[in-house]
């Protein structure tokens, strides 16, 4: 199942991994890529940072070759420094995204406003947009909200203008900065900028299972997906939704000892790229996600908002499969552990 075509770029399914601020490292592409995503998508970077030089902002445009095709999202308040972090990213990336659909307070706030908080001011979206995409030889994409909020719904328009300032592809996420996560997805709106727009159009939001992503595409006739929150302890997600989009099944979710050992080899490459004491912090978040749902699983996370290295992650991991095999039959939880599950939510 082929995907969307993004400048000169074809994706080979629709499925595609969100940016999402701290979570989308080189490591977790590598395990998204391999359970199915088309595409992924760096960490949000500050254009302001990048021209500076800044060195964590440097590294976070960086990606190994199997993380490719690989975007490179930025945000920023002004078109001449979103035009030159797209120089610099370019040469790091297979197209770069602008953001204007964060809806962090310190990201949105004035008087230098940036992500949504730039779908006050058109006008500025377009300056940006027109700047980065004469500065960029990769395809420039942008990533939207629904609006600012319910009384400036502007989805539409902004697509519009934006296609005629040649840029290649559009994600909506269709909900206001208002709303931030709450509520609906308006995925009514997605299939509103679908038809206004010739260029692709990617779907966001509400997608925690494969019925979500085709119910989706279905509605809106979307041409890609893209998928943030539900892939947070589940890069299944990817690999179930490419099977029932396909057949029209969705096949057995993880085991339990798979669901563990992928925590592991998460630990394992965020150590190849920051070294183990930084990846025994970043890591703890991804034990709360890739926990929910197992036996036990408040203590689990307990123990695992604390580990300060790979050895502690990995006698956590031990000592839960021994206590769940003690607490009861050795043949029921042997079952449990290969048993593959449900899909995960």
């Amino acid at each position: 199942m082929r995907g969307p075509r993004i400048g000169d770029l074809e994706l080979e399914n629709p499925l595609i991994l969100a940016p999402m601020a701290g979570v989308t490292d080189s490591a977790f592409r590598l395990i998204a890529k391999k359970h199915g995503a088309a595409m992924v998508f760096s960490e949000m970077v500050s254009a302001i940072a990048l021209v500076r030089g800044d060195r964590r902002s440097l590294e976070m445009i960086r990606a190994s070759p199997g993380e490719r095709p690989f975007g490179v999202q930025i945000e920023g308040p002004d078109p001449d420094s979103m035009a030159e972090a797209a120089r610099i990213a370019q040469d790091h990336c297979d197209l770069v995204d602008l953001n204007f659909g964060c809806p962090a307070r310190k990201v949105v706030a004035e008087p230098t406003p940036a992500g949504a908080g730039l779908l006050r001011y058109p006008d500025r979206i377009e300056r940006i947009i027109r700047l980065v995409v004469k500065a960029s030889d990769k395809p420039v994409t942008i990533k939207i909200r629904a609006g600012w909020d319910s009384r400036s719904i502007n989805a539409v328009q902004i697509a519009k203008m934006a296609e005629e300032c040649g840029v290649a592809a559009i994600t909506l996420h269709p909900r206001t900065r208002a709303q931030g996560f709450s509520g609906k997805a308006d995925w009514n709106l997605i299939a509103q900028v679908k038809e206004a727009v010739s260029i692709p159009v990617i779907g966001n939001g509400d997608v925690f299972k494969p019925e979500d992503a085709k119910r989706m595409m279905d509605m809106t006739g979307c041409d890609g997906v893209m998928i943030g929150r539900g892939a947070l302890g589940n890069p299944w997600i990817f690999s179930a939704t490419l099977a029932f989009l396909q057949t029209g099944e969705i096949p057995p979710g993880p085991t339990l000892r798979e669901r563990l050992e992928t925590l592991l080899e998460l630990m394992r490459l965020m150590m190849k790229f920051k070294g183990e004491e930084r990846a025994a912090l970043e890591i703890r978040k991804h034990v709360g996600w890739f926990s929910r749902g197992l036996p036990y699983a408040k203590s689990f996370r307990v123990r695992g908002h604390r580990i300060k290295n790979y050895r502690e992650l990995e006698e956590l991991i031990s000592e839960y499969i021994t206590s769940l095999i003690s607490s009861q039959s050795g043949d029921l939880i042997r079952c449990t552990l290969e048993r593959r599950s449900e899909q995960l939510t």
